[in-house]
């Protein structure tokens, strides 16, 4: 069957809509009717080869819609189900697994390698981060879906499989953030609004999001900012003022870049926590001289899909949107059709906007 979808060719290549042909779900897999998609930055990274798959390659991990089809052996959800896409499906058999890590599963990724639809032409697709979302239908392992949980909107629910889990985990599970803490977000887009929500969730005193974009302010202090400072040479020091010349408790970078990672180190207090949620390149490279890692006592980790466990986050998730305190439309700030992606990836290109929902 024949279904739209944005196919990325080539590294480096703009993205094309196409037609693709979509097979029957084999053993173990699972066929979805999507109803939205994120278009997540993750996704400008596999485009542009920061992070290598297999191409050509249909993108869009951050997704949510119903079954339409079950292949042999799938028991755990039916057609007519309403589910949120899972890219990074755990084994629960590698090393990273056993100590509970699921977010390290170094198997997680296998099945990006597969083909899984054929052009109209004939040219073999592989599903980009799993579950390439950014098709009308898709074909996916039943390992890549989970039930949307009770009271939440399909279209609402895509958010919850990246940007959500992958933000508020940064502040939750990574960073820890306690009551009364002080916060940074380093990046107002999507992840970095979640996580912006995260910490006035987690009770955080003062909430300071840093963007080089003016024209975000608004949207961060919706989410929650206190405060708001506009990315230079002086971010750190401004950081540091608005908190007593202390600098903050915890700071989450969300851009991937080096400056940024940097300037988040440098905005944390003494034996302050910097999480590094963002993806950046090779090219990224961040310097510390070893007296000040001693001196500052400081601490810096990486944070990979939030170190979250999508089965036990996304029903507490709920929970905080079920009651108000979570609000996921304001992770969005437009609704695009899939002819609009290609222009969406432009203008996260071009450092604008929070997230874009591809609505089917």
């Amino acid at each position: 069957m024949a279904v739209r979808a944005a196919v990325l060719p080539a590294v480096g290549s703009p993205l094309e809509i196409t037609g693709i042909d979509l097979p029957d779900p084999g053993p173990g897999q699972i066929r979805v009717r999507l109803a939205a998609a994120g278009v997540c930055h993750s996704d400008l990274s596999l485009s542009n080869g920061t992070m290598r798959v297999p191409v050509p390659a249909v993108l869009g991990h951050e997704g949510a819609g119903t079954v339409v089809a079950v292949g042999e052996g799938v028991g755990h959800v039916a057609p007519g189900d309403g589910v949120v896409l899972n890219w990074a499906p755990s084994c629960g058999a590698c090393h990273a697994c056993s100590l509970g890590e699921i977010w390290l599963c170094a198997n997680a990724l296998n099945g990006a390698a597969d083909v899984y639809a054929r052009t109209t032409e004939g040219t073999d697709l592989h599903p980009g981060l799993n579950v390439a979302a950014f098709a009308e239908e898709t074909v996916v392992s039943a390992a890549c879906v989970l039930p949307v949980p009770d009271g939440i909107p399909l279209t609402d629910a895509a958010l919850l499989g990246c940007a959500v889990l992958t933000g508020y985990g940064a502040v939750h599970h990574s960073a820890r953030v306690r009551q009364g803490e002080t916060v940074a977000v380093f990046g107002v887009g999507g992840v970095g609004l979640a996580a912006l929500q995260a910490a006035r969730i987690a009770g955080a005193s003062k909430i300071v999001a840093v963007d080089v974009s003016a024209e975000k302010e608004e949207l961060a202090r919706a989410a929650g900012a206190t405060d708001y400072v506009l990315a230079s040479e002086n971010t750190a020091r401004e950081i540091r003022a608005l908190t007593g010349k202390q600098g903050v408790d915890v700071a989450v970078e969300c851009a991937g870049r080096a400056v940024s990672i940097r300037t988040a180190w440098d905005s944390t207090r003494r034996g302050g926590r910097t999480t590094v949620v963002g993806i950046g390149g090779k090219d990224q490279q961040v310097t510390f001289n070893a007296l000040e890692i001693f001196h500052w006592g400081r601490t810096l980790t990486g944070c990979v899909y939030g170190n979250s466990d999508p089965a036990v986050d996304l029903p507490v998730l709920a929970e905080h949107v079920r009651a108000g305190r979570l609000d996921l439309s304001a992770l969005v700030t437009e609704r695009i059709s899939l002819d609009g992606i290609p222009a969406a990836f432009e203008n996260m290109l071009a450092g604008k906007g929070g997230r874009a929902l591809v609505v089917f």
